[in-house]
């Protein structure tokens, strides 16, 4: 759960920082980079112009800098290699954790990359290979493939001197978990049961078989819904022979929650590309350039279905300023619906068995605020214009237009779904377009029958 006590300290430490060097106080902005996290560094950077980026990264410890590349969003991170040398990124990145690794060299220069890989012994780059050759957005290309595994046929005491005799165990630590002799997934050692059984007791007798694994091809998203589920604090990944390869924590799954929640905002606005704030002018004005585009199509789809009752317009002036707002309550009930459409399709919750029933019951809601808001609007517009007759026209078109966005909110993420759109990008334009042609043509259609007859 976030709260709002460390967004509130981090909103003061990036002003700090772009006070102290608007003044020019290095000192400060060092101080403020280095008693943070690298996810809090990264953070920093990317609240900050492109050009000042190069003097606090300068500030940035040495033995944090692997890990702030990380934790950077592509385009900032992109911004940053660009201006380091070869030598420098193998340094700083040569001894990041495998799965970090695999999140940050197919950025690196080619040469940088070839370099780190020989650098690495052979177990490693073995295990780094093996990550890379699952897609990024996977269990397998979230995965670390360093993990303790135990035998079942042991006792606790032989795996407790096992661990001792080790240097160092994978962070974070998580369970344990038990493998045949072929390597084959048998099921999870809860480290609490560990450390509290007697030493004599057989790892067989305490091994969790009831814990499945999750299959390196599952989307990262629904790995973030198992772990949200069952909560977690790691899981086993196996490949399609149910061979333990690898495990993901829930540092991981943070990244992943944290991820999806922006670029479902971003997407809402056509944005989706566009996570660095600060990006070069040229390259957004291109890339939303396109969302307003497509938006203009749409308005002048709306704008094509009024010219049709141009007559009604100039004679009954009031339709003309009374029409945003049967087009406007149809996008919000619409949008009401939209939003846990898209919710819904993204958590798993929403499917083909369920959907008729969810339409069902937003028509209705539908219905029930459309009559009450109808009479509402009907007594407005009479005593604004002192004329009924217009206000039984609105109240008709307000209860067509917001069935008519619900309805819309409803079809228009599964049509786009089928045809492989992402409902979160497309769907609020689509929407926008259907509420505002139906709910123009429905209030000036119904305002010519009504009032020119």
């Amino acid at each position: 759960m976030v709260e709002s006590v460390p967004n509130e300290a981090t909103e003061k430490d990036v002003e700090a920082l772009n006070t102290a060097l608007k003044d020019e106080r290095l000192g400060v902005v060092s101080r403020i980079v280095n008693d943070v996290p690298a996810a809090e560094v990264a953070l920093f950077l990317e609240s900050i112009p492109a050009d000042k980026r190069e003097t606090v990264w300068d500030l940035v410890d040495q033995e944090a800098r692997g890990e702030v590349l990380v934790s950077l969003h592509d385009e900032a991170r992109e911004g940053i290699i660009e201006t380091l040398d070869t030598d420098h990124l193998v340094e700083i990145t040569r001894d990041l954790e495998l799965d970090d690794m695999a999140d940050i060299i197919t950025d690196l220069p080619e040469e940088a990359s070839n370099r780190l890989i020989l650098s690495m012994d052979r177990q490693s780059r073995e295990l780094l290979q093996k990550v890379l050759s699952y897609p990024e957005d996977s269990a397998g290309g979230l995965m670390n493939p360093e993990m303790v595994t135990v035998r079942s046929d042991v006792t606790v005491e032989v795996v407790m001197r096992y661990l001792k005799a080790r240097s160092e165990l994978p962070k974070p630590v998580g369970d344990f978990y038990s493998i045949g002799r072929k390597g084959h997934y048998k099921g999870r050692v809860p480290i609490a049961d560990l450390l509290v059984s007697d030493p004599k007791t057989p790892i067989q007798d305490i091994l969790d078989e009831s814990s499945l694994p999750i299959l390196a091809t599952t989307p990262a998203s629904e790995v973030a819904q198992d772990f949200e589920h069952n909560d977690w604090i790691s899981a086993p990944v196996v490949d399609d022979n149910n061979i333990l390869i690898g495990r993901i924590t829930i540092d991981d799954i943070v990244d992943v929650i944290r991820e999806e929640a922006e670029h479902s905002v971003m997407r809402m606005a056509g944005l989706d590309e566009e996570n660095d704030m600060f990006a070069p002018i040229f390259t957004s004005t291109k890339r939303r350039a396109v969302w307003l585009g497509i938006n203009l199509i749409t308005v002048l789809l709306a704008a094509y279905a009024i010219g049709f009752f141009s007559d009604v317009i100039e004679k009954f002036v009031a339709l003309a300023v009374l029409m945003p707002v049967v087009a406007s309550m149809g996008g919000i009930a619409g949008s009401q619906t939209l939003t846990l459409m898209i919710r819904g399709m993204a958590t798993g919750q929403l499917g083909s068995s369920n959907i008729r029933e969810l339409m069902n019951r937003e028509l209705l809601i539908s219905f029930l605020n459309s009559l009450m808001w109808a009479l509402v609007l009907a007594a407005i517009t009479f005593i604004w214009f002192r004329d009924w007759n217009i206000g039984i026209v609105i109240a008709i078109a307000l209860v067509v237009n917001l069935l008519a966005g619900v309805l819309a909110g409803v079809v228009i993420p599964v049509i786009l779904r089928s045809l492989s759109i992402d409902p979160a990008i497309a769907g609020g334009v689509v929407l926008t377009t259907v509420t505002d042609i139906v709910g123009y043509v429905s209030f000036l259609g119904f305002g010519s029958w009504f009032l020119m007859n």
